[in-house]
């Protein structure tokens, strides 16, 4: 399937602070309005639909985001201060280091309680 392409559709509780969240993270705005946001990083996208109802600690949201060393991005998400400590959100993860089949990769946990999966890329075949 040439040119095809697919995308998390994640929830916010407010675009405002999701969009600010996500631009501290180095995400650009493509799309916004009242329904419908969609972020950039590099070639990749993630689309946002409200959900003001959501409760944070509730939500079993999740995305993947895979690059190619997640070394650099750790490092200067690291820098941005965000909570350690569960169940705070957001909150950065510590680097769970490689286990048998299982790549390098860190959790990340958005504001409105969405698990991102950042999976490092070297080494997988």
């Amino acid at each position: 399937m040439t040119g095809a392409q697919i995308t998390a559709n994640l929830p916010s509780r407010d675009f405002d602070r999701t969009e600010a969240f996500y631009h501290r993270l180095g995400f650009a705005t493509a799309y916004r309005d009242g329904n419908w946001m969609i972020l950039t990083y590099g070639d990749t996208q993630v689309e946002f639909f409200p959900h003001p109802d959501l409760a944070p600690a509730d939500s079993w949201f999740s995305a993947c985001l895979r690059v190619a060393d997640i070394t650099p991005l750790y490092a200067r998400w690291s820098k941005l201060g965000l909570a350690t400590d569960a169940p705070a959100a957001p909150r950065l993860g510590d680097v769970i280091p490689v286990r048998g089949t299982v790549p390098r990769m860190f959790p990340l946990i958005d504001p409105d309680g969405t698990l991102w999966r950042v999976i490092d890329l070297k080494g997988l075949g």
